[in-house]
């Protein structure tokens, strides 16, 4: 009887000791709240960064519309902004120009006889943009002369600050682009589309 009574008290004291339960509670927490935090830093990084690199890009527009622009000192200034948030960030620029607003996405004229949607089966087309061959998309690459339309987009690819542990492809490069639009500023005579004549294959 005193030893069942023995048992029972042992089980009493230690279904109320409470020592060592905020180790244990905050240890089975203490994952979760790492990964949650983890996560929130990894997706702020990642907005302030696409921040950072919109400025960037955006003050590089303004800049580069100017006669006395140069395109390397430009993308070098994007690049420094952005690896000073993303250290060791891969930063890539293109710059599509066009004689005017109205030409962007607008393919080279041609005599579509065959009513295909592209210069094929000899049909003639006007070599607008000078490169001796039909394109679908009349922009030349590069920063484009006086009064030119460009189009200026910049791609950055990071490792992440916060890989958020036990995540698919946690450690993966992210990716964010800007994209901004601007007018050159008119400081000659605009060279216009040229009008030489070519036939597609």
């Amino acid at each position: 009887m005193s030893r069942n009574f023995a048992i029972r008290a042992l089980a009493l004291r230690l279904v109320r000791q409470k020592d060592g339960v905020t180790a244990v509670e905050f240890a089975l927490a203490a994952p979760v709240l790492l990964i949650l935090l983890l996560g929130i830093y990894d997706i702020g990084h990642m907005a302030y960064s696409s921040a950072v690199l919109h400025g960037a890009v955006e003050e590089v527009a303004r800049r580069a519309a100017l006669e006395t622009a140069s395109v390397a000192d430009e993308d070098a200034y994007v690049r420094g902004v952005i690896q000073g948030v993303a250290p060791g960030a891969t930063v890539t620029t293109t710059r599509e120009s066009y004689y005017d607003f109205t030409d962007v996405d607008r393919p080279e004229s041609w005599n579509d006889a065959n009513s295909s949607g592209a210069c094929d089966n000899s049909e003639s087309y006007t070599d607008e943009n000078r490169n001796g061959r039909w394109d679908a998309d009349v922009g030349q690459s590069g920063n484009g002369g006086a009064n030119d339309v460009v189009i200026y987009k910049v791609t950055v690819a990071y490792t992440p600050l916060f890989p958020v542990p036990f995540m698919t492809n946690h450690n993966q490069q992210r990716e964010i682009s800007a994209t901004t639009v601007k007018k050159n500023q008119p400081f000659a005579t605009q060279t216009t589309y040229g009008s030489s004549a070519g036939t597609c294959g």
